[in-house]
This record gives structure tokens, C-alpha cells and sequence, in this order.
């Protein structure tokens, strides 16, 4: 719905603030839109009828070759997979290079600090990106000039300079997460072994 859409980018874009007037006369009616909190506000808003495992999400955001990344993740108590990728406010359900490097920095992030803290053993195989996934609430958006996108209907971002940036973003950013608050670090890694297995 329209409602939905103005929502949605309301959190693409923090601070910004839409106003939604329906005035018809028999029902006026008037939404106001606004996130400080942008990307983090998105995600606990999808997560707002779940239990999630830390109170607030994982957010980076960076500028390299003027393109634009920000991402926000939390992990819950579900086991579906709810990761939701943008390209300049639009977005793209069928992913794209953003998605793809968003998935591969995640899943080796979490692989390097489980290894590197003994919650895998070396003789163990390392954790799949659909184990990292599981349960992952997350939101990829890239901000840029002259997206390449793979079909009319923009649902995927072909753009392959995309892929050093959001990797580099959201490794360095997850990377330093984990590192600093090590009792996250292990309901993480605890949650995507029990996927794993």
C-alpha cells in the first residue's frame, strides 16, 4: 500500500519527515512519518512481535567511490531468513551484488570470530551462509550514481563496483561489533551453530 511504501522510505532515508494526509470527508485521516533512527528503526520494527537475542541492532553505514552503504541486523527467536535489500530507495526482491557481498562479509565475519575464539574447532567445518542467516532480521540499502540494474524492473542491482564497498563496510563494521561485546558475539555464533546442526 501507498501507507506502506511512504513508511518504508521514511526509514530509508533517517531524519527525513513524510506527511500521509487522506482527506476524503468521511474518514480524515493523517500519518506522520520520521526515524531518527533510520535502518534501526526498520529492523526492529520487523522484529517488533519477535524475541530477539540482543536489544540493538548491528548498524554501519560508510562512504567509499561515492557510493553509499547502510546496513542495520538483529537476530530473533524465528528461524525464517527476513534480509531486505535496497538500491537508491528502491527495492530489489530479487538482490543483486549488494545482497551477494552483504551475505559473504556477514557469514565470514562470523566465521573468522568463531574460529579465532575456539566456538568452532579448526577440525570443524566452517558455518554456511544460510546457517549465518537463519533467524537474521537485516537491511542492506546502497545509495549511488547510475545504478546498473539486471532487468525493466529494477528487482536487481547488476552495479559489480557495489561489491568491494558493501563488503568492506560490513565487514569492518561487524568485525569491530563482535570484537567489542563478546557476549553478543556468542549468542551469535551459539545460534547460527544450532543452525548449522
Amino acid at each position: 500500500t501507498l501507507r506502506n511504501r511512504l513508511r518504508e522510505m521514511a526509514f530509508l532515508n533517517k531524519g527525513i519527515r513524510i506527511i500521509f494526509r487522506d482527506e476524503r470527508p468521511e474518514e480524515p485521516k493523517e500519518k506522520d512519518f520520521c526515524y531518527e533512527g533510520g535502518l534501526r528503526e526498520f529492523v526492529k520494527f520487523l522484529n517488533q512481535n519477535k524475541q530477539v537475542l540482543f536489544e540493538e541492532p548491528i548498524y554501519a553505514e560508510g562512504i567509499k567511490d561515492n557510493i553509499l552503504v547502510e546496513m542495520a541486523m538483529q537476530y530473533n527467536d524465528s528461524y525464517a531468513e527476513n534480509v531486505y535489500s535496497f538500491a537508491n530507495n528502491i527495492a530489489t526482491p530479487d538482490g543483486g551484488t549488494h545482497l551477494v557481498s552483504f551475505n559473504t562479509a556477514v557469514t565470514r565475519a562470523i566465521n573468522n570470530y568463531a574460529f579465532k575464539y575456539k566456538l568452532l574447532k579448526e577440525n570443524e567445518p566452517s558455518l554456511k551462509g544460510d546457517d549465518v542467516r537463519e533467524s537474521l532480521t537485516a537491511i542492506i540499502s546502497i545509495k549511488m550514481e547510475d545504478p546498473q540494474f539486471e532487468s525493466q524492473t529494477k528487482s536487481k542491482l547488476g552495479s559489480g563496483q557495489v561489491r568491494g564497498v558493501v563488503d568492506a563496510v560490513v565487514s569492518d563494521a561487524l568485525s569491530t561489533y563482535l570484537e567489542e561485546n563478546p557476549n553478543v558475539a556468542k549468542a551469535i555464533v551459539g545460534r547460527c551453530v544450532d543452525a548449522q546442526r
